[in-house]
């Protein structure tokens, strides 16, 4: 007798429903998809949480000071502390150069006596990297041991890990100051955006880093 193919052969069982296999797989993607979510944003409020500890000392004192450009706010803090007497010399790194001491004095509000014995300007850094680079050199030049790194808050944790790369026997002392947008990201869309886009950006600082590049 010859078996029709078209006929199911009941001793084979149901056939398999592929939108179950479909559900299934839905299921798993949706899960690792969370899993990586709650990872990101796991280690963001940690970055976030760890920059927001970080405070210069009451009384800071070093040898130098620098200052990464960024904002008119970064160089005020540093001026007020080579002002304080929290240093002897301060490096504006980063300065565009078209950018001129003269401009730097005005927008800073800054005495030209103090622009002439005690501040050089950098302006060959294009980066973060570049900055930690030029900052060594000026550093080692002078037999610098101890500096203060002042930039943004948001941009301390990448700078100091930068920083501490290329200049792994200098002590360094974070003095972040309150960026473009001082609100909490927690509760501002603006302000999670900009530290969002910094997490993402230490990440990948980490990565090269840690590959030795």
């Amino acid at each position: 007798m010859t078996t029709n193919p078209q006929t199911p052969d009941p001793a084979a069982g149901p056939s398999p429903d592929p939108r179950r296999g479909l559900r299934v797989m839905l299921v798993r993607s949706s899960f690792i998809a969370a899993c990586a979510l709650l990872v990101v944003l796991a280690g963001f409020y940690s970055f976030w949480h760890q920059s927001s500890a970080l405070a210069c000392p009451d009384s800071p004192r070093a040898d130098g000071i620098v200052v990464l450009t960024g904002g008119p706010e970064r160089i005020a803090a540093a001026i007020r502390l080579l002002e304080g007497k929290a240093a002897g010399r301060l490096l504006i790194s980063g300065v565009h150069p078209q950018t001129t001491a003269r401009e730097l004095r005005r927008v800073t509000g800054t005495e030209r006596d103090l622009f002439r014995c005690c501040i050089d300007l950098d302006r060959r850094a294009p980066d973060t990297r570049g900055n930690a680079e030029e900052a060594r050199q000026w550093a080692e030049e002078r037999g610098y041991t101890r500096l203060l790194i002042v930039t943004s808050d948001y941009h301390m944790m990448r700078a100091m890990k930068e920083f501490s790369r290329v200049m792994p026997k200098t002590d360094l002392v974070a003095c972040p100051v309150a960026g473009r947008d001082g609100r909490d990201p927690l509760q501002h869309p603006s302000s999670l955006r900009l530290w969002f886009s910094e997490y993402v950006k230490y990440l990948l600082a980490l990565m090269r880093i840690q590959i030795g590049n």
